[in-house]
Parts: C-alpha cells; structure tokens; sequence
C-alpha cells in the first residue's frame, strides 16, 4: 500500500490537541485553580497539535523519497547475495 503510520496517527494527534487547545480556551479559568493557575489543556493541547502536524508532515515527506528494493543500491546488494546463496529464487527462470 504505501500508507505510512505516522500519517494516521499523526492525524490523531492533531485532531486531540486541537480540541484540547480549543477547550482551554473556551473553560473558565476557576477549574485551573488545582493546577497553580496552570492553563493544562491549551499548553497540552499545543504540545499535542504540534507533534501531530509534524507527524503528519514527516511522514508525508518520508513517503515521497522512499525508494524500492530495484531503485536503491543497498536493495540491490541485498538481493544479488539473496540469489547467489539460493536463499530467494528467480521465480521468472523457473518453470516449475
């Protein structure tokens, strides 16, 4: 498929902390009193939207530059020894 993980769950972030960013906005400031007057939500919202847009932009970008077994050299030095050890068979030349 080609679907990178980070995308998804990037996705999840991002969508939470946008939430929690809009809540701390929106709720009033009496609930933070527990919290030495600490805004949690909107500074844990932020922190949650930042790492989810950067998964989401990481990944994005990872999956533009991914090369294939056939197009980069380390794949192909992999499976050069893979066939000169018998370990994979050329499927193509085997009439089986």
């Amino acid at each position: 498929m080609g679907l990178d993980i980070r995308i998804p769950i990037g996705l999840m972030f991002a969508i939470v902390g946008a939430l929690l960013t809009l809540a701390g906005f929106v709720m009033n400031s009496e609930i933070y009193r527990r919290s030495l007057g600490i805004n949690v939500n909107l500074w844990w919202g932020l922190v949650m939207l930042f790492f989810g847009l950067g998964m989401v932009f990481f990944g994005r970008r990872g999956s533009a530059t991914a090369l294939t077994t056939a197009e980069s050299p380390e794949g192909l030095k992999i499976e050069a020894e893979e066939h000169r050890t018998g370990v994979e068979v050329d499927t193509k030349t085997d009439n089986k």
